[in-house]
């Protein structure tokens, strides 16, 4: 199912069972996918597995233009069918494992998918199913993959209650540069702390002081790779205070020190 999408649309964070691949055709802003955030502008193309929260959030100066989302809904049904069990179609099962925790994909070989996945919107009945087979073929043959989101994929409980929980990360993401306490966190849900603790924990399989370090640390890296700002900036404008302690929890999660992060990445 082929869906053109406006940036209100777009916008709403959201999860669901199937497979969705997202072609951003005009329009530029933040991107949320499980605890990364990132910038995207026209020509951004991902595909999101089942149950990995994602939003993009047009800038305010595009609100008003005709920003615009090209999505394709692929059935979780169909992925784990018998169909991707040939072995002509090993590299779209691979493909879609890595779509458990989010894939960008970029260059010229992308540019070829988002023209395939254009043609595929005007395409109905038996040929539609063929021309999706050949964009996801080319989809798996993109070198320039990127896995998005850096811990692992979310167990299931955190879906049961996805309501509250988004409550909570819509809170943590527009708070990263303020001080987010567990006190306002659980006021937020009409909890005691404790008992958010526990919610929280069983939703999300980490402490809630865990996740807001690792939502902090994802915007850094983010900032790192796509900004020169000095890593004393991208440090306090992540949430830290501490210098020293911003470098010990990147180094921690990301297995090397913040300039380290930016020189391989550059």
């Amino acid at each position: 199912m082929v869906q053109k999408l406006s940036c209100q649309e777009c916008s709403v964070i959201h999860a669901h069972k199937d497979y969705e691949l997202n072609l951003i055709t005009s329009g530029k802003g933040k991107r949320i996918v499980g605890n990364n955030i990132s910038t995207f502008e026209n020509g951004d193309l991902v595909l999101i597995g089942p149950d990995l929260t994602h939003g993009w959030e047009f800038a305010h100066s595009e609100q008003n233009k005709s920003s615009e989302c090209l999505t394709i809904i692929i059935s979780e049904t169909l992925i784990n069918s018998n169909l991707t069990q040939f072995e002509e179609l090993e590299s779209i099962r691979k493909l879609f494992d890595r779509a458990l925790k989010g894939v960008s994909f970029k260059g010229n070989h992308a540019k070829e998918a988002a023209k395939q996945m254009k043609q595929l919107a005007e395409i109905h009945g038996f040929e539609s199913f063929i021309a999706m087979l050949k964009l996801l073929k080319t989809l798996a043959e993109i070198e320039e993959q990127e896995i998005i989101t850096i811990t692992p994929e979310l167990p299931d409980s955190y879906y049961k209650d996805l309501d509250q929980v988004k409550t909570v990360y819509n809170f943590v993401m527009g708070n990263l540069q303020n001080s987010i306490t567990l006190d306002t966190a659980a006021g937020l849900l009409n909890m005691a702390p404790g008992s958010f603790c526990r919610f929280f924990k069983k939703r999300t399989g980490k402490t809630f002081i865990q996740y807001v370090k690792d939502i902090r640390i994802s915007h850094a890296s983010k900032m790192l790779s796509d900004t020169e700002l000095p890593i004393a900036q991208i440090c306090y404008e992540s949430g830290y205070n501490n210098l020293a302690n911003f470098n010990f929890y990147f180094k921690s999660l990301m297995k090397m020190t913040p300039s380290e992060y930016r020189k391989n990445f550059r």
